[in-house]
């Protein structure tokens, strides 16, 4: 493959938090469209933890994906296969440092939290926790009978505002059953009227999840 079948595949790959060598779990941070890694790391910050390790990949362009996460998946392409292959690809290689797949959490925001959601939607298995913030699954429509795989109690934070421009409401519920038929704990939070963005609540509760997963 190449930069223009695979757009993301030599984008860098930025580090935070405890060094891989002496970390217990790691956190794949996914950024936004138009964001960087450097932003969704400073948000991480709040998440900060003894043995958490952070790694967040950089996105070409700075974007996952050129068009809505509702249009056709095919409109999307080639750049929603590189995400999900670059989301892969860095799995692989925290695996390859020693660690299981229930050490490593995903966390996204917005493009990024379509794109966790997505990944473990398709790669399905059991996770630390997934924390979707401002997003749903991808595609023109979702339908529980389109999915299958089992999440293995996979705990799973989803939050948005229900008058998000950009995240129908409707996404968000479905997105969530659909998670759910798959066997994770999806806890569901709509925010009224918030903009799109991270709130306070959110971070509390990823804060609190880290606290006691480091009890």
């Amino acid at each position: 493959m190449d930069a223009f079948s695979d757009p993301h595949m030599s984008e860098p790959v930025i580090y935070g938090g405890e060094e891989l060598e002496s970390a217990n779990v790691v956190m794949i941070l996914l950024h936004g469209r138009g964001a960087t890694p450097d932003d969704i790391l400073r948000l991480a910050r709040n998440f900060e933890q003894p043995d958490l390790a952070f790694v967040a990949p950089k996105a070409a362009n700075y974007t996952w994906y050129p068009y809505s996460f509702l249009a056709d998946v095919e409109k999307n392409e080639p750049h929603l296969s590189s995400a999900l292959e670059k989301v892969r690809t860095v799995i692989a290689q925290i695996k390859n440092h020693g660690f299981r797949q229930d050490q490593i959490y995903l966390l996204g925001f917005s493009q990024g939290a379509c794109l966790a959601l997505e990944y473990v939607r398709k790669n399905p298995g059991k996770y630390a926790g997934v924390f979707g913030l401002s997003g749903g699954l991808i595609g023109s429509t979702v339908s529980k009978e389109d999915y299958s795989g089992d999440l293995e109690s996979t705990p799973i934070f989803m939050g948005c505002s229900d008058v998000d421009r950009h995240i129908p409401l409707e996404r968000v519920v479905q997105s969530a059953e659909i998670l759910t038929s798959m066997n994770a704990h999806v806890e569901k939070r709509i925010y009224p009227g918030m903009p799109h963005t991270v709130n306070d609540d959110e971070v509390e509760f990823i804060k609190q999840s880290l606290e006691e997963r480091f009890a």
